[in-house]
């Protein structure tokens, strides 16, 4: 079975601050070796925006294994609501569950959303070890860092940069605006006459037939 990866809808804000209220601040047990104990032991979990469309905001929930770097879990949201938080474990424990053991160890940053009573009693739950990097120490979570500034890069080489033959040789950036302004960029490689404008009724009648 794959991973799962919903999009949640927003709730209150009042309501977020309710869920990750009355946990604690928990030791930091990982001290930076992140790949001293082998494979599902040092489990990392971050949250991170996404931005889309005309500044808006999605977040996407990940759990990583610090030994080999793959991503065990994730959930995306368009709130910073609790419930993704917790469905990522959740995940995580339908996906891993027999290789995971009372070692292993969620290691994260103090945000509300860990230190929240609900997120530690589903450790608790799961028997899973809790740890925490130290205030203002991004380093404490150095490989979570990297891993989400990498994949926002790649989204933005994907966008702006990557050529794909079939987009008239263009990255999804340019062929957007070669769609709007009928403009190829590199005059003379292409027709662009040959690329066909679709209008959104078209679209639509296309689809229920």
């Amino acid at each position: 079975m794959g991973l799962q990866c919903p999009v949640r809808r927003p709730r209150k804000n009042r309501q977020i601050a309710k869920e990750v209220q009355g946990g604690s601040i928990k030791e930091n047990l990982v001290s930076r070796q992140f790949k001293a104990y082998g494979p599902r032991i040092i489990l990392l979990t971050d949250i991170s925006y996404l931005p889309y469309g005309d500044r808006k905001f999605a977040y996407l929930s990940s759990v990583s294994d610090a030994y080999t770097n793959k991503i065990l879990a994730y959930q995306v949201s368009d709130s910073l609501e609790i419930d993704f938080i917790l469905e990522t474990i959740q995940c995580l424990v339908n996906e891993h569950g027999v290789s995971l053991s009372t070692e292993t160890i969620i290691h994260s940053d103090q945000g509300s959303h860990y230190t929240g009573i609900k997120f530690q009693e589903l450790l608790q739950s799961k028997e899973l070890l809790q740890s925490m990097s130290r205030r203002g120490y991004c380093w404490d979570n150095a490989p979570k860092e990297s891993f989400l500034g990498h994949m926002k890069d790649e989204i933005d080489f994907y966008n702006n940069d990557r050529y794909q033959t079939n987009l008239a040789g263009l990255p999804p950036k340019r062929y957007y605006q070669l769609y709007l302004t009928g403009q190829y960029p590199y005059e003379g490689l292409i027709e662009t006459s040959k690329i066909k404008r679709v209008s959104m009724t078209e679209n639509m009648s296309n689809a229920f037939e």
